[in-house]
């Protein structure tokens, strides 16, 4: 099977899956294998449940009457699928990746672009070599946009993803300490992430800058398709504001109050702004779309539980970005206790980075200080320094956090979300 042959099969089916417990009528399913699982064993099961089509990369399940097809590899199938899907499509498709706040400017960006057009986006967290050919592969007939989000833990995955996608505009948010192991060191950060920038140029496309970052600016000054925001000499230009801990901007005299914390979040809901701007979209309808965002995805997440208010910016962490919530939360009138989860893929500079959050953490005005992990453990030796959620999750039944308000924050593997329960 190639993908010319199978494309008009794709045009009928109604999405695409991975995951054998999701099939529903019409859809095609790819199924992947791994060490320890083989989905191709689903493959009848799918098609009684109603698939369309299955693609499985082992020969002994194939059954072309039943619409079974090989492929010598599943996962280059569905990227190749994705990318001929991609030639077909004729709208805008903006691209966005970044150390920090991709998936939450995406949110917004999305929120903001629907109040004008059909927008299809990258569902949940998928940006990676297989989130993002699923996103393209979701895009149908009635979209007229995309906002397409790109992670990458090494040099070269986001040039491949942008030669997937072939974005129309890209925008990096930041550059910042993530994933150091994969990428070699700050500078691996810089250079991988600016891939995004040199598939635009390449391709004469469009970059968003946030002309106020100097890496940003340094990098795509010398480029003339862009829209810039950030400095009172750019495109757009928006002052910021803060009230009851929540963060918003201002435009020509009209402001939007988010339900989102922290400065951080001021330059995405910018950029978002900036893009609605860009494509038509009337400053009330941006205004709208970002009064009526609410998280709900564990980033910057506002939760209040019996008389508490709760931070949950529990799915990742990386040194960048567990500094700037830690300042920020140090501003939240009140009490203040934080409860700080590992940051992974730190390699090398693991041990370093955790002392200077750690140090940080000392510095600012918080009533307690938690920690849970390994990491943390070597440097924050004490009474309040827990190996995992569990051995915290034990403390906490007999031992009640006084703080009005609490942050919790760390990396997806440490699962801090598991410790809500026992907090009073």
């Amino acid at each position: 099977m190639n993908t010319a042959t199978f494309y008009p099969i794709f045009l009928h089916a109604t999405k695409v899956t991975i995951d054998s417990r999701k099939v529903e009528k019409n859809d095609i399913f790819f199924a992947f294998s791994g060490d320890n699982y083989n989905a191709a064993t689903f493959a009848e099961e799918a098609i009684q449940l109603g698939a369309l089509a299955v693609i499985v990369e082992q020969q002994e399940f194939v059954n072309v009457d039943n619409n079974i097809f090989y492929v010598p590899s599943t996962l280059i199938f569905l990227q190749d699928l994705a990318k001929l899907h991609r030639s077909m499509l004729t709208i805008p498709i903006i691209a966005l990746t970044g150390s920090n706040g991709k998936t939450t400017t995406k949110e917004i960006i999305h929120a903001v672009l629907s109040q004008k057009y059909k927008v299809q986006y990258t569902f949940g967290n998928l940006n990676n070599h297989i989130g993002v050919p699923l996103t393209l592969l979701s895009i149908k007939t009635e979209h007229e946009m995309a906002v397409v989000e790109m992670g990458a833990n090494h040099q070269r995955e986001i040039e491949m993803l942008c030669d997937l996608a072939k974005p129309n505009f890209g925008y990096i948010t930041n550059f910042g300490k993530a994933h150091l192991e994969g990428f070699g060191g700050v500078e691996g950060v810089i250079k991988g992430k600016s891939e995004m920038y040199l598939n635009l140029f390449e391709n004469k496309q469009t970059v968003l800058v946030n002309a106020a970052d100097p890496l940003q600016h340094e990098k795509t000054n010398s480029y003339d398709s862009k829209i810039t925001f950030g400095t009172k000499g750019s495109d757009y230009y928006f002052e910021k504001f803060s009230r009851n801990n929540f963060v918003g901007l201002e435009y020509e005299g009209i402001s939007a109050q988010s339900q989102l914390t922290g400065n951080y979040n001021f330059t995405n809901l910018c950029a978002a702004a900036t893009l609605g701007l860009h494509f038509g979209i009337d400053f009330s309808l941006i205004i709208s779309a970002i009064e009526n965002y609410i998280p709900t995805n564990m980033r910057s997440q506002i939760v209040e539980k019996n008389g508490k208010i709760l931070v949950l910016d529990t799915y990742n962490a990386n040194p960048s970005s567990m500094a700037e919530s830690l300042k920020n939360f140090s501003s939240f009138e009140g009490n203040k206790t934080i409860i700080i989860g590992d940051m992974l893929e730190l390699g090398d500079v693991s041990t370093e980075e955790h002392q200077a959050i750690v140090n940080l953490a000392n510095s600012l005005d918080f009533q307690e200080i938690f920690t849970i992990g390994k990491c943390f453990a070597e440097v924050n030796k004490g009474s309040k320094s827990f190996l995992n959620t569990q051995e915290f999750s034990e403390y906490l039944k007999n031992n009640k956090i006084a703080s009005k308000n609490i942050l919790l924050k760390g990396s997806r593997g440490i699962a801090l979300e598991k410790v809500l329960e026992f907090i009073d």
